[in-house]
């Protein structure tokens, strides 16, 4: 996404810690350098809380554009800056990848399982984690139009599945919307974000061969949905029993469920494995959702 605003927005500016390869936010963007300082991508090395100052420092000016790329791990070396861009109301972008277990075999110190709760937990800080390419465009959209604050994208390692092809209209803007209805009352509602909302889509398939209608509704911003009037909040999460599905701490969730809901998610740090086999050790699967479900319904 970075390399096709290129063109299109020549006032971005890339600021990546020595992470080029991982994060591929680089591509055809030349380096600035003291000898070419018409580069519009910055190697900022390991110096993520340096990144993340001179990110509030560009914005502050204005002008360009910053956008500051780094693992979803390493956030917790630019909290303080990113604190301060939201204090400040800066428009400063923080893009993260490798954002939840489904990192590959570097472990729980790659594996940010609390990072999203606690930047969830700032005032003024858009967190966004989309589902895929579709609502992936949708968040950097709103990132970009944003002017009173900064906003965060947690992307994933992990391939994602396309859950939308629709791109008529950017359903993200209200930080959470119905992705799949039922054809008469609901049973179940699932609300995922991520790469977890295709797993949601799994379960509900499954869950319809045992008759039961379960509604999916994708929650990429948090923020965006709490601005939202009661009414709309109201028909979306609907009064079926609900169950979260996110490959993060459960931390902040109370928000969205009842105490007679349920979450699927992280209790604990990660483990090293590649991404399918954590999902399967934690729980976080199609097949746990159905059990869960029926549990639900069962009482």
């Amino acid at each position: 996404m970075c390399d096709a605003l290129t063109e299109i927005l020549p006032e971005t500016l890339v600021l990546c810690a020595d992470l080029e390869a991982p994060t591929n936010h680089k591509r055809s963007r030349p380096a600035f350098t003291a000898d070419h300082r018409g580069g519009s991508y910055v190697h900022c090395g390991v110096r993520e809380h340096l990144m993340g100052a001179m990110t509030c420092g560009i914005a502050a000016h204005g002008g360009l554009r910053p956008v500051n790329v780094t693992y979803l791990a390493f956030a917790d070396y630019e909290r303080p800056a990113m604190r301060m861009a939201a204090l400040m109301g800066l428009p400063g972008i923080f893009v993260f990848s490798h954002d939840s277990i489904g990192v590959g075999s570097n472990g729980p110190t790659h594996q940010p399982v609390e990072t999203l709760a606690s930047f969830r937990a700032m005032p003024n800080m858009h967190v966004f984690r989309p589902a895929d390419a579709t609502e992936t465009a949708e968040a950097w959209k709103l990132a970009l139009e944003r002017r009173d604050g900064p906003s965060m994208l947690a992307l994933s390692r992990q391939d994602a599945t396309q859950v939308r092809t629709d791109r008529s209209e950017n359903l993200s803007r209200r930080g959470a919307y119905l992705l799949r209805d039922t054809q008469g009352p609901r049973d179940i509602t699932l609300i995922a974000t991520g790469t977890e909302v295709g797993l949601a889509l799994q379960a509900q398939a499954q869950l319809h061969k045992s008759g039961i209608a379960a509604a999916i509704i994708s929650m990429p911003c948090w923020e965006l949905f709490a601005e939202q009037d009661t009414d709309y909040q109201t028909a979306t999460l609907g009064s079926a029993p609900r169950i979260a599905i996110e490959a993060a701490s459960p931390f902040g969730w109370h928000q969205w469920l009842r105490p007679t809901d349920r979450f699927i998610g992280m209790e604990s740090f990660g483990a090293s494995a590649q991404a399918p086999v954590l999902y399967d050790h934690f729980g976080i699967t199609p097949a746990r959702v159905v059990s869960t479900a029926k549990e639900l319904l069962d009482h």
